[in-house]
């Protein structure tokens, strides 16, 4: 691997506590750009502007995603900014290259009634594994947490009467996020066990694995009587988002609780506040009233 390169990943993971599958994206797409830019006689440190453009529509002649592409400028983004902090290199080849436009999706997100049919379905699956999905379950959806926050529970977050949780999310940033009576009441049964972790895997010093876990909620999901393919630890995060924002929560504190660090992010959920406002409009405005209903 090239040196600056390894000199990058080293400084995301030291200064900004980069996850794994974070450094290994961002490995595999530099040491692509470097192994592109090298063919054409540029240094990894080195590449111009129209290489990096070359390389860019390279990625789109072959097929791949704008969604693909656009991650892969933010990783040159990062580590040019990088170079030129560094005192590497005196200018940003990326400045003016053009982000990928790409498509406006939609987060996919479930009913309040089919979340009750899973936290149903849970709960009648043999014993151990009604605990551990139930509680699993409650504190997805009273809390937004991401997959990898929730496996990560250590059991002593919860001991006691926590209505808090304290979370380590992304880049080993903390916060703080309000725990429901019932997602209490859900995980107590599984505060007697052993280990660290509250929900921990076949080797009990190490918590369940994401894969694991899928499985297992798209078996709850079948027993719901919902599409398996629907559902994952994510879509009940932008569940609870988007239950929120529909239920009055304000964007910002909705910022806070997902733990978000630009506010951008979080307005992907402002679909759900655009439908609040048009029925909020086509009950109150008078233009929107059938004919003849005369309600002052």
């Amino acid at each position: 691997m090239d040196r600056h390169i390894e000199a990058f990943l080293e400084m995301l993971a030291a200064e900004r506590g980069a996850a794994r599958n974070t450094l290994a994206a961002y490995a595999a797409d530099l040491t692509d750009a470097a192994r592109f830019a090298a063919a054409r006689g540029e240094a990894a440190a080195a590449m111009s502007e129209a290489v990096l453009r070359a390389w860019l529509g390279a990625i789109a002649a072959a097929g791949l995603s704008a969604r693909t592409a656009a991650r892969r400028l933010s990783a040159l983004r990062h580590f040019h900014r990088f170079l030129l902090r560094e005192g590497i290199r005196a200018d940003d080849p990326t400045e003016l290259l053009d982000r990928p436009r790409l498509p406006q999706t939609l987060p996919k997100y479930l009913s309040e009634a089919e979340v009750d049919a899973l936290l149903a379905a849970a709960a009648a699956l043999p014993p151990r594994r009604a605990a551990v999905m139930r509680a699993a379950l409650e504190i997805l959806y009273s809390t937004g947490l991401r997959v990898s926050e929730l496996l990560g529970l250590p059991r002593a977050a919860l001991a006691g009467d926590a209505a808090l949780l304290l979370v380590r999310g992304k880049g080993g940033k903390d916060r703080i996020v309000p725990l429901s009576a019932a997602a209490r009441a859900a995980a107590a049964p599984l505060l007697a066990g052993k280990g660290r972790f509250l929900f921990p895997g076949r080797a009990r010093t190490q918590p369940m694995t994401r894969q694991g876990f899928g499985l297992v909620l798209k078996e709850v999901a079948l027993a719901a009587g919902i599409d398996p393919a629907r559902v994952s630890p994510h879509v009940l995060r932008h569940s609870f988002a988007s239950h929120m924002l529909a239920r009055g929560a304000d964007l910002r504190s909705l910022q806070l609780l997902l733990g978000h660090s630009d506010i951008a992010t979080t307005q992907i959920y402002t679909h759900v506040l655009a439908e609040r406002l048009q029925l909020l409009v086509e009950q109150h405005h008078p233009l929107a009233r059938p004919p003849g209903d005369t309600r002052g």
